[in-house]
């Protein structure tokens, strides 16, 4: 409890204590209460925080439904007995152990005019130019880099489930859409929902891939890309912080609704 309370409680509550002072450049700066707040929920700032609040929730919405699903893919792959699964395992992890800093130069040159993707694919796309040529880019990194993580999480999943499970449906004439329907799903279904809630809160905060592949222009501004510009750009302590703990509450109450909607349907799947 003192490691949480130094480590992620005197940040909150810095956080908090700051949003609620005003942006003097000197002296002592000025007790504003909820100022910062109200200008960034229905102020003078408020069409550039829901803009950023709906781009986040856009980029998390998309990337996690595509990761989940190719991560899924992968883990079915990678859990059957065949020559070099070892080898093939080791190698979708890549993407993941690359840092995302580096991802993001990586995917930037790909995604230059002059790049590998414009040239493979025959186009001449620039892809950082507009608003959602930009954002596509954006998605295909953070999906190529994070896939890996879910299909990680849902193979641990997989891996516990008992042979002779599958075995017994198949003496009793069980398809295969059968046994992934009635066997798979519901065994991987714990592994597969701590992958995506875990995805989900990384995604809410996502900066680096933005910040470096459009610097957070043509509608790719995320509330962390924008919790820094007003901080370290803008040079506003105070709305920086109303910002970060507008994020914090955002994901917060995103996560906590994702596990209490889920409890309450495992709750009734049981009764029934």
């Amino acid at each position: 409890m003192m490691v949480l309370i130094v480590v992620i409680g005197y940040p909150i509550g810095e956080a908090i204590v700051r949003s609620l002072f005003g942006d003097s450049i000197g002296g002592t700066p000025p007790f504003v209460g909820l100022s910062n707040y109200v200008s960034a929920l229905s102020g003078y700032h408020s069409k550039e925080f829901w803009a950023s609040a709906g781009t986040t929730y856009f980029f998390t919405a998309v990337t996690v439904t595509l990761e989940t699903l190719i991560g899924f893919g992968m883990a079915l792959v990678m859990t059957r007995a065949f020559r070099g699964r070892g080898l093939m395992r080791a190698s979708v992890l890549v993407p993941w152990a690359i840092p995302t800093a580096v991802t993001a130069v990586l995917w930037k040159w790909s995604f230059d005019p002059a790049g590998i993707i414009n040239a493979v694919t025959g186009s001449h796309i620039v892809w950082t130019g507009s608003e959602w040529p930009s954002r596509t880019a954006i998605i295909i990194a953070d999906t190529w880099k994070t896939s890996p993580f879910i299909a990680l999480l849902i193979l641990a999943g997989l891996q516990v489930i008992p042979e002779e499970v599958y075995e017994a449906a198949r003496i009793d004439g069980a398809g295969a859409w059968q046994r992934f329907r009635l066997i798979t799903l519901p065994l991987v279904r714990p592994a597969l929902l701590v992958a995506v809630l875990f995805r989900l809160l990384d995604a809410l905060r996502m900066y680096d891939l933005p910040a470096i592949l459009t610097n957070g222009s043509n509608g790719t501004t995320t509330l962390s890309i924008l919790v820094v510009r007003a901080t370290l750009s803008q040079l506003k302590p105070g709305y920086g912080g109303a910002l970060s703990t507008l994020t914090f509450v955002f994901i917060f109450v995103t996560a906590f609704a994702f596990v209490r909607l889920l409890g309450v349907n495992l709750v009734e799947r049981s009764e029934k």
